[in-house]
Order: structure tokens, then C-alpha cells, then sequence
């Protein structure tokens, strides 16, 4: 408008007020402000479409769900093309009689380059399907995960929003399951994962966590991807609350695997801020309940302390799936039979565009997988129990919540970039090598520790500096990141007193690129090794006694426990921690049996919804899905 023009205007009587036309920013998705990632640490706009940092750039996510609708913008780059590079289904797998894996006594993966691994590949491709996500939850959360929202209002991008999806069907259109498909999915992710730079494997499922870790098919697959270096994050399931009381020990499987990241769910009220958040109530504790009987007939249970942080999962806005058909694009059954969820994510609705809410541990994990793409993209030598340690020690405690409702605080994702920024970037190599060894160097020449806190929309929070190991240990100190901790080695699982190696052997001969598609895995015990060097601290002893009505042990508030650490208290291990003759210490934050059921708690050994359904082991379940009849089938290993 010419400014000669402004007077006149304004004396008419229809016209109300007169504007000035600002300069427009970007009006940022509540859950970037929630998850910490709009800082000059990882990303800042500079107009309602351009911003510099981290997005993810590279970085592969697999998202093993009901399925992704590829041709949403939200999944697209910045020239309109599909970030989902990938699409296969599992569920055609077991329709079309397709095998993964061969041989009789020993099984192993299909031979690179064979006419089996072409039919197989052949089956399971899901490119070009119509109605891609029947259900609707995989495409909602990929986009938490990877979501570029902010062509529209209101604004739904996601952590990561130009990571690549690899879209892994493992789910029907009711939300649910066989675990036979997603051990399935797991290792096709695995296999592939140097062809795709798959570093990051999200499972927004569960199924029921009644039988070890040490024994359960399901966590035998994510430790597989794990000692792969693929960074496995699961959510902690919806099972916090029944009949008005907290339930604890109702994590899911593969959540109970001490190799994830288990993540549990907050409310962040509508708000960017961390001052008003709390964890949902229904969202899973700890501890784990998985149990073995051992040699002598006793029952033993997992107890492992779960979930190990928090991260916005409340009415969290994100790509809605619809056919992929302009003139019909109907709607994903979630959407159908919960309108609510469309009408609540407001804005207007046009086909590729359409978008939806959900609440859940669900939405919550792929928030994680995101700024785990972040930090691979700022520095790719991560690997996955390094990368577990780092969110957690960078966490920012919410006050009122302990270490089993919220595990060591809620996501930070700015604090999580500004320590790995500061490490090597040949951390997994040499692993892999063998030539690093405990107590080296882990920082950048000149590097030194960051400050330990962060500034999230104007408030200034400390990290909560602890990591959960072993099972059951807290342990903290800056020699975590400072001297290599040889349990940063992917390979190695230690929970329970057991520590356990996990390695690849690939397949290898003419025309087959070396240390590229494994064949199968081995697992035994480790050997005698050093775990963690001196100057690690355990906190382990500050708790106490498990009491929930204390709030000791266990039930300690995770900012009491972050406190005591800041200011000095624990353990420093002077000599380090050894394993020896397969033995290591063991006694960390337990739950005494009984101890805790005189003081109200429930516990549950395994997961059931309020509608009276029991999952039972071989099903699996989105957190919206409904139990369906299933055939056990799980696949063989060595």
C-alpha cells in the first residue's frame, strides 16, 4: 500500500484498524520449542521457510509402524521431493510366502546379489501403494520424527525435518501385529542399513514384556541392530495408570532391552516452556518385569530401571495419512473413528496436507529418533549406547517426578548437541578397530566439557548429568565422556550382573563389499574386560531402599537425584569397574519383592489394556490398535 495512501484509508468507516506490514518469522511447531532444537546449538529461522543448523540432513530413520503415506508434503524436502526413500512390507512377507532367512540348523540372511534376495525384495516392495498407512499411525509419527511442517498454520515440523524415512511396514490396518513380522522388519533394516545410512530404527509398538531380555526374540533383534550401530529407540508403551492407580513394571517389549532408548511421555501443556511440564500419567514405569527361572527353579525378575528419559507426547500435531488418490483421499481409520483428532489439529485440511493429533509414548519416541538424527548428522562416529548416555546425562529433570515415571528428565536437544559436538569423530571406527582402549581421550583436540546446562525458552536449566548402566546403576561424572568408557562399544549389553557381546558376521566374496550385509550373529558371554575406567561416578548407593511412599531407591525424584550428583555426592571409582569370570556388580536400584505391594503399588507382570484384552507373547500393538488373532512364528538364529 503507497503511504499516501494510509490517511485515507483509515478515515473510512468500514475500516477498523490500520497494520503496518512487518517482516514475518517463523512461527515454530510447539514440539521444536519442546524438544530444545531452536537454538543456535541446532537450528535458527530466519524467515517462515529458511532457517540454518541441524535438520537431520543424511541420516536414515526406519520406521517400522501401519506404514508411511510417501507423497505428503510434510515427508518432502525443500524441492518438493519424498524424503521416503524406501517402502516395503512386511505383512506381504508372510501373504506371498516369502522367507527372510534360510537353512536348517543355522539361519542366516539371504546371499547379496542372489536371485532369492531379488524375489524376496520383490514381494515385500510397498513403492506406489494407494493407501500406504491404513491406519495412520506410521505417517504421524515419522513426521514427529521428521516432519517439514511449516508451509502451513498451524505449524507441524517435526525434530529432524529433512532426515531421509525408511517407511517398514510391520503393522495391519487395525494398529496391530504379528512378532514374527517386525523381528522380520528389524532385520531387513539391519541388512540394509549401509545401502540407506539407516542410523536410526524407531518402534512406536510393543508387545508384551513377559519373558527376559536375555531370552526375548524381540530384544534379541534390537540388540542385533544395535551391535550393527543402529540407535534403537522404543516406546515405553501406555500402561501408567489403571483403575485410577499407577501401575509400575508395565514397560513393553522391546522397551525391557537395556540396549534402547526407552521413552516415556509429557504433557507440555500447549507451551515451549519446560516450567509447566509433567509426565502423562499413562505413561508406562518401571521398573522392568520381564523374569527367567534359573538353574535352581526360582523365578528371577529383570527389574531394570525404565524408561530412561521423557519427551513430548500430549496431543503432539503431525501428518495425517489419507489415500493417495486427489479426488478421494480418505481418511486413515485412526482419523475415521476418532474425528476429534482431525477437528483438534485445526488448520485447513487439503489433500497432502492433512493433519492429525495423538497422544501416547508413541509420538513421544520418534521426538527422541529425531534429535538422534541431529546428533549423527553433527557427528556420526556416535554410537548407540554413547548416544543413550549423552540424552540422558543431558536431560533436564521435571520437578515431582522419579527416576521410574520420567528416567533421568526430559529430552534436550541442545544440550545433547553442544557435549557431542565436543567428542571425536572416530569414536566407532576405532571400536571397530580395536584401536582405542580404556581411559583414552574422547574429546576433540582442544575440546574440553561444555557448560552443563541449557537455556529452553528463556529459562535456564541444569542437565541432570546421570546415565543409567547396567541395568540398574546411575553413574555420572565427566569422565563419561571425557576418557572412553569401553561400554561404549555397541557390541557389549550389561544388565543384571551379565554383560554380554553381540557381533555381526557379514557375508563376504566376489562382487560383495566387505563389512556390509550381515549374515547372522553371534552372542556370548563377554570377556574379561575393563567396563568402566576411574573417575566414573556411582551414585547408585545415594537412593536407599526401594520405598515408593518415601520416595527412596527406585522412587528417589530424579531432580533430588540430579542435585546430589551436582553437588558432589556418589562414588568416584578410582580403580574403575572390571568384569571378571563373567561376574560384575550387580546390586543397583532394586525393587524388594513385596516391599513395594504393602505400600499400594500395583505391578504389573505383563501388559493389559482397560478394555479387558491381555497381550499376549508373538502380538504387537501399536498404542491405538486392537488385539487381533495371531500365529506365533519367530525366526531362528545360530
Amino acid at each position: 500500500l503507497p503511504a499516501d495512501q494510509v490517511r485515507p484509508i483509515a478515515k473510512r468507516d468500514d475500516v477498523r484498524s490500520v497494520s503496518p506490514n512487518r517482516e514475518t518469522k517463523q512461527t515454530a511447531s510447539v514440539l521444536e520449542a519442546a524438544a530444545a532444537t531452536l537454538s543456535s546449538k541446532v537450528r535458527e529461522y530466519s524467515s517462515t521457510t529458511v532457517y540454518t543448523g541441524l535438520d537431520g540432513t543424511g541420516i536414515g530413520i526406519a520406521i517400522l509402524d501401519s506404514g508411511v503415506m510417501v507423497n505428503h508434503r510434510n515427508l518432502a524436502n525443500a524441492a518438493g521431493v519424498s524424503r521416503v526413500v524406501k517402502s516395503v512390507d512386511m505383512l506381504k512377507s508372510t501373504t506371498n510366502g516369502a522367507q527372510w532367512t534360510s537353512g536348517v540348523n543355522t539361519t542366516s540372511s539371504l546371499q547379496p546379489g542372489s536371485s532369492a534376495l531379488a524375489s524376496y525384495e520383490n514381494l515385500i516392495n510397498a513403492a506406489g501403494t494407494v493407501v500406504a498407512d491404513p491406519y495412520g499411525h506410521g505417517t504421524h509419527v515419522a513426521s514427529v520424527a521428521a516432519g517439514r511442517g511449516f508451509y502451513q498454520s498451524p505449524n507441524s515440523t517435526g525434530v529432524a525435518p529433512n532426515a531421509n524415512i525408511i517407511d517398514v511396514r510391520v503393522l495391519n490396518a487395525q494398529g496391530s501385529g504379528q512378532l514374527s513380522d517386525v523381528i522380520e522388519g528389524i532385520e531387513w533394516v539391519i541388512y540394509n542399513a549401509k545401502a540407506f545410512n539407516i542410523r536410526v530404527i524407531n518402534l512406536s509398538l510393543a508387545a508384551a514384556s513377559v519373558e527376559t531380555w536375555q531370552t526375548d526374540p524381540l530384544c534379541r533383534a534390537v540388540r542385533s541392530a544395535v551391535a550393527a550401530g543402529i540407535t534403537v529407540v522404543v516406546a515405553a508403551g501406555n500402561f501408567g495408570l489403571s483403575s485410577n492407580k499407577e501401575v509400575h513394571g508395565a514397560i513393553g517389549a522391546p522397551g525391557n532391552d537395556p540396549s534402547v532408548i526407552t521413552v516415556g511421555s509429557v504433557n507440555i501443556k500447549g507451551t515451549g516452556g519446560r516450567t509447566d511440564d509433567v509426565v502423562n500419567n499413562f505413561s508406562s514405569r518401571g521398573p522392568t518385569r520381564s523374569s527367567f527361572v534359573d538353574a535352581n527353579g526360582v523365578r528371577r525378575v529383570d527389574n531394570l530401571l525404565k524408561p530412561d528419559l521423557v519427551a513430548p507426547g500430549n496431543k503432539i500435531l503431525g501428518a495425517g495419512a489419507t489415500a493417495a488418490v486427489s479426488a478421494a483421499p480418505t481418511w486413515n481409520a485412526l482419523a475415521t473413528l476418532n474425528p476429534g483428532l482431525v477437528s483438534a489439529a485445526g488448520g485447513t485440511q487439503a489433500y497432502q496436507q492433512t493433519l492429525m493429533t495423538l497422544s501416547g509414548t508413541s509420538v513421544a519416541a520418534p521426538a527422541v529418533s529425531g534429535a538422534v538424527a541431529i546428533m549423527l548428522q553433527r557427528n556420526p562416529s556416535l554410537t548407540p549406547p554413547l548416544i543413550k548416555a549423552i540424552l540422558q546425562y543431558t536431560a533436564t529433570p521435571l520437578p515431582g517426578h522419579n527416576l521410574l515415571q520420567q528416567g533421568t528428565g526430559m529430552l534436550n536437544t541442545e544440550g545433547a548437541l553442544k557435549l557431542a559436538r565436543e567428542l571425536r569423530t572416530d569414536i566407532d571406527t576405532s571400536i571397530a578397530a580395536g584401536t582405542i582402549s580404556a581411559g583414552a581421550t574422547m574429546l576433540l583436540p582442544g575440546a574440553s566439557m561444555p557448560s552443563q546446562s541449557s537455556g529452553i525458552s528463556g529459562t535456564n536449566f541444569n542437565w541432570s548429568r546421570m546415565a543409567y548402566l547396567g541395568g540398574n546403576q546411575v553413574v555420572s561424572g565427566e569422565a563419561l565422556f571425557t576418557k572412553f568408557q569401553p561400554i561404549w562399544d555397541p557390541r557389549l549389553t550389561w544388565a543384571n550382573g551379565v554383560v554380554r557381546r553381540r557381533q555381526a558376521v557379514f557375508w563376504s566374496g566376489s562382487g560383495i563389499a566387505p563389512n556390509t550385509f550381515p549374515r547372522y550373529f553371534t552372542d556370548v558371554a563377554a570377556p574379561n574386560t575393563t567396563l568402566l575406567t576411574s573417575g566414573v561416578v556411582r551414585g547408585t548407593a545415594l537412593a536407599g531402599t526401594s520405598s515408593m511412599t518415601g520416595k527412596t531407591g527406585a522412587f528417589t525424584p530424579t531432580t533430588t537425584f540430579s542435585n546430589w550428583l551436582i553437588g558432589g555426592s556418589g562414588l568416584v571409582l578410582s580403580e574403575g569397574l572390571v568384569l571378571s569370570e563373567g561376574l560384575v556388580l550387580s546390586e543397583g536400584l532394586v525393587l524388594s519383592e513385596g516391599l513395594v505391594l504393602s505400600e499400594g503399588l500395583v505391578l504389573s507382570e505383563g501388559l493389559v489394556l482397560s478394555e479387558g484384552f491381555v497381550l499376549s507373547e508373538g502380538l504387537v500393538l501399536s498404542e491405538y490398535g486392537t488385539p487381533v488373532s495371531y500365529q506365533f512364528n519367530p525366526l531362528g538364529e545360530p
